[in-house]
């Protein structure tokens, strides 16, 4: 709505729309003059169409879907949109960080058999290398056998080894090793890439089931009074209980889902296009279609133009001017490309195998500092006994 000033000064309210653009191309069909009335913001559309088979109004053009019951109380148009109902969502949430993350790739009992196909490998270095390597000759034998599954760990993992085999039997464990760690790091790396990306794309809720499983509790869902959504909602999720977030109407729904207050609302396809690909472009539909119908123009039973209105709108479909209508108002995309979002693996996806990292150098220093206790000790003492003289 645009307030404009005429050639007289005078200031005078213009509609935009595809409904303002509806009337004006039934205009020139039909000759008529309209007098428009912009709907109160408090009435629910029920409301509105009580209004017209009341005699208030001759009739009421909006995204007003045809139902049975609406229909015994009034007369609509021929359909002037195609719709269905849409769940909308918003695109991203709060990740939750699972510190374990990176272990996903492989199941608990993949990794348990790469342990022990660590532990085996090393068994078998110590059973042929002991008595011929060197590294491992004058080792006790628990050393020998840390130092063997060792050198097993760090060829699986690619680490670097700390000594050569010399026998034909260790070297052949070693190209086994070579052979699985290549496999293993290769199917590893692209599993996680592949759950990143999942993980990244995945929206909270995939369709009408996730409602009537209690997957989003009712409390997080918000829905018009007064709509064909509401019935819809009634008829096939709740079972006639009224458990939802009732909303006065659709913007108070949008504002909602931008809030947080609630997680998924139940919009007019039409209306869930046009706002998530020109407003708001945080927010993005689930992919499927719900109770498809059409919007029509209510009158009042028998109303004595129907038929040449039915007639224009007709006229209208033919020459394409409603698709023309459609494709200006709800198919248009101002919103930023999908392609331009980042796509940077995130802080939260990989905060657990930093905290591995972590734990493994703060070890590390412990067992410095352990070795190195005698040495910190004296100079600690020193260091005291020179403060205390």
């Amino acid at each position: 709505m645009n307030i404009i000033a005429d050639s007289n000064g005078q200031n005078r309210t213009e509609y935009i729309g595809f409904m303002p653009d509806l009337i004006a191309s039934l205009q020139e069909k039909t000759g008529f003059i309209p007098d428009i009335y912009l709907a109160p913001p408090n009435q629910t559309y029920n409301q509105l169409i009580l209004s017209v088979s009341q005699g208030l109004y001759d009739l009421m053009i909006a995204d007003t879907t045809t139902t049975a019951t609406r229909r015994s109380s009034v007369d609509f148009s021929n359909s002037i949109f195609d719709n269905s109902l849409r769940l909308v969502i918003c695109k991203s949430f709060n990740p939750s960080i699972d510190l374990l993350s990176f272990l996903k790739p492989f199941s608990r009992n993949l990794w348990l058999l790469v342990l022990a196909a660590c532990f085996y490998a090393g068994a078998l270095i110590f059973l042929a290398e002991r008595g011929n390597n060197e590294a491992l000759r004058d080792r006790p034998f628990v050393s020998q056998l840390l130092m063997s599954i060792w050198y097993a760990f760090d060829n699986m993992f690619g680490y670097g080894v700390d000594f050569d085999v010399h026998t034909a039997a260790g070297r052949l464990v070693t190209a086994g090793l070579y052979i699985l760690s290549m496999i293993l790091v290769a199917s590893y790396t692209a599993n996680l890439a592949s759950d990143l990306t999942i993980s990244k794309t995945q929206n909270i809720i995939s369709g009408l089931d996730d409602l009537k499983n209690g997957n989003i509790p009712p409390r997080r869902v918000g829905i018009a009074a007064g709509t064909a959504g509401e019935d819809f909602y009634l008829r096939e999720v709740s079972g006639d209980v009224r458990n939802y977030v009732s909303l006065r109407d659709e913007q108070a729904m949008f504002d909602y889902l931008l809030s947080g207050t609630i997680d998924v609302a139940l919009f007019d396809g039409g209306v869930a296009e046009y706002m998530t690909n020109t407003i708001h472009c945080s927010l993005t539909l689930v992919d499927e279609e719900y109770d498809k119908g059409a919007f029509g123009i209510v009158m009042k039973k028998n109303w004595i133009y129907t038929q040449d209105l039915d007639v224009a709108i007709l006229s209208l479909r033919e020459s394409e001017i409603l698709d023309d209508l459609r494709q200006k108002w709800f198919q248009k995309n101002n919103c930023p490309s999908e392609s331009l979002t980042s796509t940077a693996i995130s802080v939260e996806s990989t905060s657990g195998l930093f905290v591995v990292f972590a734990v493994i150098t703060f070890l590390s220093f412990a067992l410095m500092l352990w070795k190195k206790r005698k040495v910190i000790r004296q100079q600690c003492f020193l260091y005291f006994f020179k403060c205390t003289n």
